[in-house]
């Protein structure tokens, strides 16, 4: 009788013991299971807003058909074309460009005085609200010194442009070689075009792109 009683109560017990390790592997399941989903769920904004901050994002800046030119003589300056459009926000002025594979990048304009073609540095260039600025042949364009020889025709680099507050676009840009047809531009500058500007161009300047 009394190990009847005794085994009565060894299984009550075990019953109480099996019951209580049940639920508390479900609710560490539960915990388990939750726990990255909540996390991952308050992570996603974080990194959303992370990324729509980042410089290369700048707001309502789009930086469009880029492409750089080589020159036909190893050596000597290339070129790069894109344009650059502001669609919304407040004014700003282009400050920068950066090309990868080139050691130093110059924002130039092309001006005709006198039936004469002169070229000298750009500082800045204004971007008005809905408006768009070209970099192409004939016009302001962007040299390129010091060029890296893993630039090659029919190979990409990236062209990074800076503004007056700081913000960034880049974009992938096609590398030419010397002579190619530029896209709504016709040829680009080629070493003839600089042949030409070199009578023209005081020599000061001149000095410059050959000694950056």
């Amino acid at each position: 009788m009394r190990i009847g009683v005794l085994t009565g109560r060894n299984l009550a017990a075990f019953a109480l013991s099996a019951s209580l390790s049940v639920g508390l592997a479900a609710g560490l399941s539960g915990c388990g299971k939750k726990a990255p989903e909540a996390a991952a769920s308050s992570a996603a904004p974080a990194v959303l807003a992370s990324l729509d901050a980042t410089p290369e994002n700048a707001p309502g800046t789009t930086l469009t058909n880029a492409v750089v030119q080589l020159p036909t003589v190893p050596g000597h300056p290339g070129v790069a074309y894109f344009t650059l459009s502001q669609g919304s926000g407040p004014a700003r002025s282009l400050v920068a460009v950066h090309v990868d594979g080139a050691g130093k990048a110059e924002m130039h304009e092309n001006t005709m005085k006198d039936g004469m073609m002169s070229m000298a540095p750009l500082a800045s260039l204004p971007l008005a609200a809905g408006q768009s600025v070209e970099f192409k042949p004939g016009g302001n364009h962007v040299m390129l010194f010091d060029l890296a020889p893993t630039l090659k025709a029919g190979s990409v680099t990236e062209v990074t442009i800076t503004l007056d507050n700081g913000d960034k676009a880049s974009a992938k840009a096609k590398v030419l070689g010397a002579g190619e047809p530029v896209a709504g531009g016709g040829e680009g500058m080629g070493d003839m075009d600089m042949k030409g500007m070199d009578k023209d161009m005081d020599m000061d300047h001149m000095d410059h792109m050959k000694h950056p």
